[in-house]
């Protein structure tokens, strides 16, 4: 049984990477070009920011919870960088770990919610989303402070926006992300026990994993990769907006899905979910080259989703 298993995850990690050359190669035919290395890299690069979200929102799901505060702890993350740094270099590093520091406590009051005072994670993060929105919107003046109007540090747009052996630094920042996460995840003891935890529990409580740091642990993790991200978008578009945040809730759960994790916990890859981001803005590139409006895109996403909760609840069932 555990061969089958294994068997099978392999399988959707395999098909996640599948699904993204198989969009690739119908994209290179709707649209010349469109499998260009330059069209690729550009494609992979805006997968890479749905790939940290994902990562965070991996964990928390291998657990059988979700973290719905994603779209204003992104959101506010790119804010509080700009703000902070004030587009100066010489106060990069302190507003880079200001920010990240603020996704951790986000993500560890999303934690303590959960576990210590019980409420529902679908409940307390998105309740979290909420808080941090006002927080973000009363602060900021709703994007009208002095401060709102500066840039994200040069330094950190040269990271995002320059090349290593022609190839996106946030790429290569993405791979080490993978590199990294695949390996805590598969190769270590906290990893086992989060994949304990995900299946049952009270039987990792009883075989020695403290369930409960190690529960809040992740859901601070899952707000240091939110916020990672947005530090990466200020970046890239140079400011922060208001709503930047918002089409990362989907597209992190959607890619998670698409990879090969079980929402019900338990089971799945970080590589998979990498996979998954990648077919899913595979995907949403090839929709734009078709000139599909926004609202068949959606459907389009929604379907596919259903889709693979329906064949993955069945593989559980049987």
């Amino acid at each position: 049984m555990k061969r089958l298993a294994l068997s099978r995850d392999a399988l959707r990690v395999l098909a996640a990477y599948g699904a993204a050359v198989l969009l690739f190669v119908i994209g290179a035919f709707v649209h010349p070009g469109f499998a260009s290395f330059q069209s690729v890299t550009s494609i992979l690069l805006v997968a890479s920011f749905v790939g940290l979200v994902a990562a965070g929102q991996c964990f928390v799901i291998l657990i059988g919870g979700i973290d719905l505060s994603v779209p204003w702890v992104l959101n506010a993350a790119a804010i509080l960088l700009t703000t902070a740094s004030l587009g100066q270099d010489g106060r990069a590093l302190y507003a880079v770990s200001l920010t990240l520091g603020m996704g951790a406590l986000a993500g560890l009051a999303n934690g303590i919610g959960v576990v210590w005072l019980g409420v529902p994670a679908v409940v307390m993060t998105l309740a979290m989303n909420g808080i941090i929105e006002g927080l973000a919107l009363g602060l900021s003046g709703g994007m009208t402070c002095a401060a709102c109007a500066s840039y994200a540090p040069p330094a950190i747009a040269a990271a995002v926006h320059g090349t290593w052996l022609g190839i996106p630094a946030a790429l290569w920042l993405w791979l080490a992300v993978i590199v990294v996460v695949s390996f805590v995840l598969s190769l270590t003891r906290f990893g086992r026990a989060t994949y304990a935890i995900g299946n049952n529990p009270r039987a990792a409580f009883l075989a020695g994993v403290n369930v409960s740091v190690t529960v809040v642990f992740l859901y601070a993790l899952s707000g240091v990769f939110s916020a990672l991200a947005g530090i990466l978008l200020a970046g890239f578009g140079g400011q922060a907006s208001l709503g930047m945040g918002t089409p990362y809730l989907f597209q992190s759960i959607a890619a998670v899905v698409i990879g090969g994790v079980s929402i019900l916990g338990g089971r799945g890859t970080y590589l998979g979910a990498a996979a998954g981001a990648a077919s899913l803005t595979a995907l949403v590139s090839v929709l734009l080259a078709l000139n599909m409006p926004e609202y068949g895109r959606s459907i389009i996403y929604g379907v596919v989703i259903l889709v693979l909760l329906l064949l993955y609840g069945r593989e559980q069932r049987e």
